[in-house]
């Protein structure tokens, strides 16, 4: 084992590792999963039941919970190769879908989803995007799955795993898109509401942080759309410019400063 480490300083290292696009990506969710450990903590001493908790409070029904957990999992994967942890801990982060009802399903109405028209396009591109994916990643298994040595094949197990996300990512899109109600109502900035741009700063961790509160099937961490049904949303929600909130987190009471809000 190398020298112990906490969980900030070898998130510094990670990132440092990472391109510079990927890095930005990252580093949002990386910091949430830290605080919920607390920054202190020391990496070796992070275990099995704590990574399993952390994946429970995922809500496994979002539309991200797979892009939540990518960049979480791709850290403890490099700490377990730099040899700070003694197992390879991503393997627990698995995020729970809630289980189907038994019985007779009743089909309930589809909940109309109000999105501006500029974020309606930003889905469609993606969901295209995403569809123009499927040819290269059956090709990726495909040849993975050529290497007869089936008893530890990372690459196929990768490609699989990376097949799955962007299928569920394109089922959510399809609903989302199929939902939507486009609105041209403009957002009230002299408050949080759903569409708002805010910039918080965390003095619980002196950081700046900004986000786009927006409807919980918008949600996407890594680009800094914050689900208005998150914990974090649901506090800044009718909260004016100045106002000093509070969000109670497994670490913690996180106290956020609302610095700026635009529509």
């Amino acid at each position: 084992m190398n020298e112990e480490k906490t969980l900030s300083e070898a998130a510094t290292d990670f990132l440092a590792s990472l391109p510079s696009d990927e890095r930005d990506e990252y580093r949002q969710e990386l910091n949430k999963f830290i605080r919920w450990c607390g920054t202190d903590r020391v990496i070796c001493e992070l275990g099995a039941p704590e990574v399993e908790k952390y994946a429970e409070s995922i809500d496994g029904s979002s539309a991200n919970a797979i892009g939540r957990i990518a960049p979480v999992k791709a850290f403890l994967s490099y700490a377990k190769k730099k040899k700070l942890t003694q197992s390879n801990l991503s393997v627990h982060l698995r995020v729970k879908k809630a289980a189907p009802a038994k019985g007779l399903q009743v089909k309930r109405p589809v909940k109309a989803i109000n999105i501006t028209a500029g974020g309606y396009r930003k889905l469609e591109q993606e969901l295209a995007s995403l569809k123009e994916e499927r040819p290269k990643i059956a090709e990726s298994i495909r040849k993975a799955a050529a290497d007869k040595d089936f008893r530890e094949n990372a690459p196929l197990d990768a490609a699989k795993e990376h097949q799955g996300m962007i299928e569920a990512r394109i089922r959510e899109l399809e609903a989302t898109l199929k939902s939507a109600v486009i609105t041209a109502e403009e957002a009230d900035s002299t408050k949080v509401g759903i569409g708002s741009s805010v910039v918080l700063h965390d003095m619980s961790h002196d950081e700046e942080l900004s986000y786009v509160i927006v409807n919980p099937r918008e949600a996407s961490p890594l680009e800094g759309k914050l689900s208005a049904d998150s914990p974090t949303g649901r506090a800044l929600l009718n909260r004016k410019q100045g106002e000093i909130v509070e969000v109670s987190a497994p670490a913690g009471t996180v106290k956020y400063k609302i610095e700026r809000i635009s529509s």
